[in-house]
This record gives structure tokens, sequence and C-alpha cells, in this order.
């Protein structure tokens, strides 16, 4: 239907003060009127054509179906007796293929429950013969003010899914701007832990990679394999507090120098736990130097109450630890490392953690390693997408001392 602004419909909308059952212009309003009489269906659009309305009249059922399809209309008034097709059947096939269109059916005194059982099959009202000309109008307006403010609601809820449609863009724009901006602060840290210790270059990323594969695994979520990577990253940030002098001492470690070496974990600790996004990695940083039987530290944790992020990135630690160039020694072959870590399965490591680590061939890690320098971690922190890291070996992505 098609009602300017300042028609009926609009101007009872906005004014609550108008009587919803007073007649109002409806004019410009287009009718198409259903009775096999001719002499009433002609009289009915003669008094309604008086008041500025647009009718076609059908004898029949067939017709009216016929004039549909050709032209468009606001309202259709049908007898409800007619042979061949009747009002009813009539109704169902407008509301099958019009269910937008008002439809009002006109009955006689005696039929009057057939008028209300049209009703409950989707006429808009009713009208009881002989049809009076401000019965038609009331019941006629009502019904166009029902259809107009129905498609108030659907055009409001329309545009209301669109503009919640256009949120959700933004607030993911935005989040993935937020997201793109942790990424860069933790590859800006994770470099800064790497120019520190020139030693282990690399092993951060490597660590990070390695830790995410194992997990993935697992079955972690994608949650867990976020801040297993972002905690595996950060893991050594602490070391940027540690003096040179022990940070790169080329020789075997004093106590006491080793004793401040350690205090790595809860300097990097305190700095990274008060960093919201973070707060998952901090208990990694905390507790990645903790073993299994309890002879870690700092806090000698043993079994499961080391976190399972932290059991995992012992094992992860190890492997790359054996399998990189030290000052005192050339890297090993992976498999040294596995032997190594099968060898203290249930000692150093989590047994459970050593078995998904020794299912994964050899030949998967060397690949992860290779490709390492290669790939993105930044982004692919940015594209929140860490729980398909280690799922194939282009996503390949460090070390205790």
């Amino acid at each position: 239907m098609n009602l300017p602004d300042e028609g009926i419909a609009p101007d009872l909308w906005r004014d609550p003060s108008v009587d919803p059952t007073r007649p109002t212009n409806c004019a410009g309003a287009r009718l198409l009127i259903v009775d096999d009489e001719h002499a009433h269906r002609n009289v009915l659009a003669v008094m309604l054509q008086q008041t500025g309305m647009t009718c076609i009249t059908a004898p029949s059922a067939n017709e009216a179906l016929a004039v549909l399809k050709r032209e468009a209309f606001d309202a259709v008034i049908a007898d409800l007796n007619m042979p061949g097709v009747s009002g009813m059947e009539l109704l169902e096939e407008i509301r099958l293929h019009y269910p937008h269109l008002v439809f009002l059916m006109a009955t006689g005194i005696d039929d009057v429950q057939l008028g209300v059982r049209a009703m409950r099959l989707g006429a808009d009202d009713y009208l009881i013969k002989p049809l009076q000309l401000d019965a038609v109008l009331v019941s006629l307006e009502r019904a166009l003010r029902k259809q107009y403010l129905e498609k108030k609601v659907e055009h409001y809820h329309q545009n209301l899914e669109k503009m919640v449609y256009e949120r959700t863009l933004q607030l993911q724009s935005a989040l993935g701007q937020v997201e793109h901006s942790y990424a860069d602060t933790l590859d800006a840290l994770g470099a800064a832990v790497d120019l520190r210790d020139g030693q282990t270059a690399g092993h951060s990323r490597r660590v990070a990679l390695y830790s995410v594969n194992i997990l993935k695994q697992m079955n972690g979520t994608p949650q867990q394999l976020r801040s297993l990577a972002m905690g595996a990253w950060l893991h050594d940030i602490g070391k940027l507090a540690i003096p040179d002098a022990i940070l790169l001492k080329p020789a075997a470690l004093t106590e006491e120098e080793r004793r401040i070496m350690q205090e790595h974990v809860r300097i990097g600790y305190d700095l990274v736990k008060r960093i919201q996004f973070l707060a998952g990695a901090a208990e990694i940083i905390l507790c990645h130097h903790e073993r299994w039987d309890g002879s870690g530290y700092p806090q000698g944790l043993k079994g499961f109450n080391i976190p399972l992020n932290a059991r995992i990135f012992s094992v992860a630690d190890t492997l790359d630890a054996i399998t990189s160039d030290r000052p005192y020694r050339s890297a090993l072959p992976f498999q040294a490392a596995r032997n190594e870590i099968e060898r203290k399965a249930g000692i150093q490591f989590d047994s459970q953690v050593a078995a998904v680590f020794l299912r994964i061939p050899n030949e998967t890690w060397e690949t992860i390693r290779e490709q390492s320098s290669a790939i993105d971690f930044s982004a692919a922190l940015a594209g929140i997408c860490l729980e398909n890291l280690g799922a194939s070996a282009e996503f390949a992505g460090s070390s205790a001392r």
C-alpha cells in the first residue's frame, strides 16, 4: 500500500487523539470489488469512487485473481457467496500470494459466523449486507491503518536488523584494530627479548609455535591456544631486567648469579599480570620453569598444580633448547630432543603432555623450525586465528638457562 505521508494512516498514527473509528480521507486507495451480482458491485464502486478512491470490479473470484496478477491494489472487498470459487476460497488464494493485501468479506446476515471464520483465516474484517457507505469506510480505514502500522513495524525491524548488522561490523572492525594493537605490542616485546639475549635469537617465536602445536593435538580451546601463544612468546620478558653481566655471561653462573637469573620469572610475571589482555599469559611466565616432580622454581609446584599451558611449554622449551646452537655446544638433532623428553616424562615433564609430543613426528618439528622465521606471528595473533596455529606446517612458530 502506498499511502502519502500526510494521508490518513500517518495522521492517525501520529495523533493519538484522533478517533480510530472516525471516517477519514482514503483518497488515492485502489480497491478491487468482487461480487457476482452486477448491481451490488457497481453501486459499491460508485459510492467509493465518490470518496476519491479508484475502484475496479470483477464478477468472479477467478477474474479477480487474474486482475491481481496485472495490477496492484490496496484492498479487496469480496462477496462471501459466489458461484464457482467462493469468497472464502478467494481469501485463501489471496493470503497465499498477496499476504499484505487488505481483504474485507461481505456477508449476509445469516452468514455472520462465516464472516468470523473468514477473519480467523486472514480477512481484516467482514461487512453485513446491504452495505452502508459509512460502515464500509470505517472498516476499510481501520484495515488500511492496521496495514500501514504493520508496514511501519516491518520497516522498523528491517532498519533495526540493518543497524545491528552495521554496528556489528563497526564493532568487529574496532576489535580488529585493538587486536592488531595488542599483536604489535606483543611483537615488539618479543623482539626486544630476542635482541637482548642474542644467543637465543628466534627462541620465543619457535617455542610459541611448538607449544601451540602440542596444545592443538590436545584439542585446546581458542582461548587456551591464545593464552599459550602469548605466554610462550613473552616467557622470558623478565630477562630485560637482568644485568648484561649475568644474562650474557659465557661461563657458568655462580650461585648468587643463578639466583638473580631465576628472578626473571617473577619480574616478568609482575610486569605482565597488570595488563588485562595478557592475564592468561602471566601464569605461563611465572611457571615456565616449574618441573613435574616439584624440583623447579620459583614456587616448587608439583604435578597438576602446574598450569597445563606451563607444562606444555616446558616440553616445547626443552625441544628448542636441545635443537638450537648454544655457546657451549652445537644444535643436536630432533631425535635427541625426543629421547630426552621421553626419558624425563613423569620426572621433569607431564607424562600425558610428553606422550602427545612423542606422537608428533620429527619431520613436523623440523618443518616448523624451518618456517618459523617466515611466519607473521603478530598477524596470526591479530587475526584471532590461533586455533589454526599448529594445525599445519605453514603455521609453525625458545629457553631456559
